[in-house]
């Protein structure tokens, strides 16, 4: 059974991720007993992950703030600020951030794929270990039920 879940920002994970960004996961799925996941990344000009798709969740992110170009099969879009996408499971597609900043929410549902974050990423309230570096890691990817189907684009 669900229960109402309040976090407020300094109860939020932050993740150091991919080119120096960071991932603040906002609900997981031991908050939503299971639903849904939400997390907000704040990433530089050229993040982009792996070309992927999820055998598990659908995703939905919106570009609250900057702009991107988005490949959902063999489709390239423009992606504006507040531009919003929905990616059903199944569906290839990838990104790449085209302004100099962005703010990206993203919402999968069922929960399940933070743990990759977490396993990929590096909890900013640790030392940071010299050298580190966030690298996609197919077999954590696939782990969560993510198969990276190609490089970034």
């Amino acid at each position: 059974m669900s229960m109402a879940y309040i976090a407020q920002p300094e109860q939020q994970q932050q993740l150091e991720w991919l080119d120096g960004g960071t991932l603040a996961m906002l609900l997981d799925g031991k908050a939503t007993d299971g639903q849904l996941m939400i997390g907000r990344f704040d990433v530089a000009e050229g993040e982009a992950p792996p070309y992927h798709k999820h055998t598990h969740e659908d995703e939905v992110f919106l570009l609250i703030k900057g702009t991107a170009l988005v490949w959902c099969g063999e489709q390239e879009y423009d992606l504006a600020e507040g531009g919003v996408v929905f990616l059903p499971k199944q569906i290839p597609h990838g990104y790449r951030i085209t302004s100099k900043r962005a703010d990206l929410l993203m919402i999968n549902t069922p929960a399940g794929i933070e743990g990759m974050f977490r396993e990929t990423g590096r909890d900013m309230s640790t030392p940071r270990p010299p050298g580190f570096q966030v690298v996609p890691v197919p077999g954590i990817a696939e782990k969560y039920g993510n198969v990276i189907v190609g490089p970034p684009r």
